[in-house]
């Protein structure tokens, strides 16, 4: 996506609908309860989707930011004009269910801003400024905070005690989250500082640490609708499958091999609808089945840079059908 491009996306979108509440950068309540914003408000990951922030692909390249997208840069590097376009058209895909798309303003230093999932994390209470782990992604973090500012939206808090990034912060149902932990990019002392500010405010907080060759807890689990979850169970913990099945959640089971193309990286809509890459048969044909409207996305290009389909994207505003 080249800045013509972005402009347009960025006219387009309702930035002008502001928040009620005041943009700080800090509006977290040590003691806990903390009030939860009037507008701005992410509750789960399954509601209906009505605001999304998404990160331009001005700027892409191809870099060695994991072993898979190293593996791919090796032997078959991203088509970056390709995964432009690829880019373009989930832009279409989420106008086209009336989903606000909102773009943070592209950065020339920064080719990963594209994956907006991990500069921060949305909660009920306001976003969490993550703090990246590789030095070329840090500034993404300064370009997601003007964008808050610019929508309205203050901050809850900003994470301080080591590196976490937002592809490991997972709310699977209302006030509950697993959180990443595969110390190559979310560390366990920034993971248990998060734990420790959501728990005050009531929720259930379970870490699961991870080899970190999948780099983000959401490519081996994502929640597709309440009570019903993508797992690649092959590599998952068996502890936190169970978990989730003793928390009544349905498991649809995600191949390994389709992993490895981010085939459980999804992005649900709410209202029984999803965003899939189209190379994630098993899931997208197990959604089908359920009744689901998937929108089946090509991302073979840009998911060799290192994210799919949930990691390109913030979920801003949702809200219960």
């Amino acid at each position: 996506m080249n800045h013509a491009d972005t402009a347009a996306v960025t006219a387009g979108t309702d930035d002008t609908a502001r928040s009620p509440d005041s943009f700080e950068l800090r509006r977290r309540n040590d003691e806990g309860g903390t009030a939860p914003l009037s507008h701005w408000t992410v509750a789960n990951e399954t509601d209906t989707l009505t605001d999304v922030l998404l990160g331009p692909a001005d700027n892409l390249q191809h870099m060695a930011t994991s072993s898979l997208s190293r593996k791919h840069l090796r032997e078959n590097p991203a088509d970056i004009i390709a995964a432009q376009q690829q880019h373009r058209e989930l832009v279409d895909v989420y106008r086209h269910f009336d989903v606000r798309v909102h773009m943070i303003e592209p950065d020339p230093a920064l080719p990963m801003q594209v994956y907006s999932r991990d500069s921060s994390a949305m909660t009920p209470f306001g976003p969490i400024i993550t703090a990246m782990a590789q030095w070329w992604r840090r500034g993404e973090n300064y370009a997601a905070i003007r964008c808050y500012e610019k929508l309205g939206i203050p901050i809850y808090d900003m994470v301080t005690a080591g590196a976490l990034e937002g592809g490991d912060f997972n709310v699977v149902e209302e006030n509950c989250l697993l959180l990443g932990v595969g110390e190559a990019r979310t560390q366990l002392r920034a993971a248990q500082q998060v734990q420790g500010w959501l728990e005050q405010e009531g929720w259930e907080v379970r870490i699961a640490q991870f080899d970190e060759f999948y780099v983000h807890i959401d490519l081996m689990v994502v929640p597709i609708a309440e009570k019903l979850t993508a797992v690649c169970e092959t590599c998952t913990d068996p502890a936190i499958v169970n978990w989730l099945r003793d928390k009544g959640h349905e498991i649809i089971d995600v191949p390994f091999r389709d992993t490895m193309t981010l085939g459980c990286n999804v992005m649900a809509l709410g209202q029984d609808r999803v965003i899939a890459p189209r190379s994630s048969t098993v899931l997208v044909q197990a959604l089908k089945a359920r009744g689901f409207e998937v929108a089946e996305v090509d991302t073979s290009e840009i998911s060799k840079c290192g994210g799919g389909v949930h990691c390109m994207a913030q979920a801003l505003r949702r809200v219960a059908a």
